[in-house]
């Protein structure tokens, strides 16, 4: 067994229980790097990573540059004589600091590489209606989410998947990865597996809010899809008579009414239903800009469209 002394590189929610369970089954971990405290809210209170807050409850040292290039940053972390690094939704590190633990830095990516590189690998893959996605551990290079693959697990996406419920599934089924991966690290255990580069290989990159913008003129399919590859965040929106709305759950309906795509048909107490180019979506939560979200039949009783 290898002696390693690790540190442990994550931000958000999603790199939680990798790190919890690194922790919980006795690995050193020397050091957790994490993003700086923001200021959150009308207050402007300085708020800490869910990455900073579990770290401290174990009585983690935490460090948090803000320049992962500056000298004073690269000797603390040097001090660390750190051997492995761990990297679970971080940010992209420079060479200097992925290439100086003695047995690499690997990282966790929320598909089955070489498939959906990039920042949004959850919300494309159900955007694009995969059945089937998973989690991936790999070595660190120079270019992003192309290093020689550790392990792999699959993950089925059901149809009433949302990125949320996916996202869970996966933070979970990816801290067991990170675990197996670090034991066959320190078991000396290692076979890698260089990534393909043939054939098409679909892409995750960054979202923005224009590109959530719902089209009622693509197939009630591709609708769907969309929607839910977006939800709960940053979730898709639409207009409604000059009115902004994110829409959340739906659900795909049979309707006889002739209407053109993007056209809403309600009785206004139960159900909104948005025809799409060859169907109907019926809109079963919504949110109105500047308003909280609401169930369909609570939105009705206030308003009308």
């Amino acid at each position: 067994m290898k002696s390693l002394r690790i540190v442990f590189m994550g931000t958000p929610e999603f790199a939680v229980p990798s790190l919890e369970i690194l922790a919980d089954n006795g690995f050193n971990i020397v050091g957790v790097i994490t993003a700086p405290d923001k200021p959150k809210g009308r207050g402007q209170q300085l708020s800490i990573s869910p990455v900073k807050e579990a770290a401290e409850n174990r009585g983690l040292k935490v460090l948090q540059p803000t320049n992962l290039k500056d000298p004073g940053f690269i000797e603390e972390l040097e001090l660390l004589q750190v051997n492995l690094q761990v990297v679970v939704a971080f940010r992209m590190l420079p060479e200097i600091v992925w290439s100086m633990p003695e047995f690499g830095t690997f990282n966790l990516h929320a598909s089955l590489l070489p498939q959906y590189r990039g920042a949004a690998p959850i919300n494309w893959a159900i955007i694009n209606g995969e059945k089937e996605t998973g989690v991936t551990t790999f070595f660190l290079k120079h270019e992003i989410d192309t290093g020689d693959i550790l392990f792999q697990e699959k993950e089925v996406i059901t149809e009433s998947d949302d990125a949320g419920s996916l996202y869970l599934r996966l933070m979970e089924k990816g801290s067991v990865l990170v675990l197996k991966t670090v034991e066959a690290i320190s078991r000396g255990e290692i076979q890698t597996g260089k990534q393909s580069n043939e054939g098409q290989h679909k892409t995750a990159p960054k979202i923005f809010k224009d590109t959530c913008e719902i089209n009622w003129n693509q197939t009630t399919e591709k609708i769907y899809n969309f929607i839910r590859g977006l939800s709960p965040y940053p979730s898709a929106w639409t207009q409604f008579n000059n009115s902004t709305y994110k829409i959340g759950k739906t659900q795909v309906v049979d309707h006889d009414y002739s209407a053109a795509p993007g056209e809403v048909v309600s009785d206004n107490r139960n159900y909104l239903y948005v025809k799409t180019a060859d169907g109907w979506i019926s809109i079963l939560e919504l949110q109105k800009q500047g308003k909280r979200k609401m169930g369909i039949e609570e939105f009705l009783r206030g308003n009308q469209l």
